[in-house]
């Protein structure tokens, strides 16, 4: 008999706790109370996974709007940096150029080069960026970037940037300061260096012959040396030649400048070239960086050395 009640009391204890249905006792309010919370629970669940389905919907959603990052991003280097991300000693400031005061300037920093725009002007005060051995490896692998694949390219972040088409008729190339070959490692730069904030008015023959065996040079240098840090840009004139081809608002420079520095190997030389074609070898336009510096205003790091002009340091 004790163990009889025993159980039903086990039994009691388990209605109350919800573990069994009320039924056992044959009472009928409580078996309506018990079918009433099973009700609420059975709803309580149908909610909370139409809220999580809702959720999960809408989630799907926001990530299928999302737009997509370039994954080539990923391998881009910021100014200063490698190819896979580790920071350049004093890249970074070896970069950094002095503009003459009175002279406008809009620094830009692309992926890997360094934009010194002159907004008045139309065309870049000084292009400098770092070249090492990985990148010129990168650029003459057999995946490079191809050059008929990019277009000139107007920089909507630059109010005065050119459209590409704006030298088109002017009898003047739309000439790199920072080239193509250096730039094909990854679609990213290599888009960025067509962006028209990277190229003044240049003669063609210059741009297709002379100048171009110069950057023939300083490329493979820099596979030699490791790293180069390089600057380019115009030599203007008192009055220069204005061109565009609906405003004559481009200015046409005298003459163009190269830079190179090896920082390893704390070697420097420089180049200029007229706005002409220039034949001979290179030789001949060699120059000291402290004459580019003369010519132009501009200042370079005090790490360069400024005097050196010894074309067979670098033959």
């Amino acid at each position: 008999m004790k163990q009889l009640v025993r159980i039903w009391i086990l039994v009691a204890a388990m209605i109350t706790c919800g573990a069994l249905p009320p039924q056992v006792m044959g009472d009928s309010m409580v078996t309506t109370q018990w079918s009433a919370q099973a009700k609420s629970k059975k709803k309580s669940k149908k909610k909370k996974k139409a809220r999580k389905a809702k959720k999960s919907a809408k989630g799907a959603k926001a990530r299928k709007s999302r737009p997509a990052v370039a994954s080539s991003l990923a391998s881009v280097p910021a100014v200063g940096k490698t190819p896979q991300g580790g920071a350049r000693s004093g890249a970074s400031a070896w970069l950094a150029v002095g503009i003459p005061r009175g002279v406008d300037n809009q620094v830009i920093n692309y992926q890997a080069i360094r934009v010194n725009f002159n907004p008045s002007l139309r065309i870049p005060n000084c292009v400098a960026y770092e070249l090492t051995a990985t990148m010129v490896d990168m650029s003459d692998a057999p995946g490079h970037e191809i050059r008929k694949n990019f277009k000139y390219a107007h920089d909507p972040a630059v109010e005065s940037c050119p459209q590409g088409w704006e030298y088109r008729g002017t009898g003047y190339s739309r000439g790199h300061m920072a080239p193509a070959m250096d730039m094909r490692w990854n679609r990213t730069t290599m888009a960025q260096c067509f962006y028209m904030t990277n190229m003044c008015p240049q003669d063609t023959k210059l741009n297709n012959d002379h100048w171009r065996v110069l950057e023939e040079k300083v490329h493979r240098w820099a596979k030699r040396d490791k790293r180069l840090m390089v600057y380019t840009g115009p030599i203007m004139g008192k009055n220069p030649r204005m061109i565009g081809k609906q405003q004559q608002n481009i200015a046409v420079p005298d003459a163009f400048f190269k830079v190179v520095f090896a920082p390893d190997q704390k070697r420097a030389i420089a180049f200029i070239y007229d706005n002409k074609p220039c034949p001979g070898d290179i030789s001949k336009y060699a120059v000291t960086v402290a004459e580019v510096e003369r010519r132009t205003g501009l200042t370079f790091s005090s790490a360069m050395p400024k005097h050196q002009c010894r074309i067979e340091d670098w033959q």
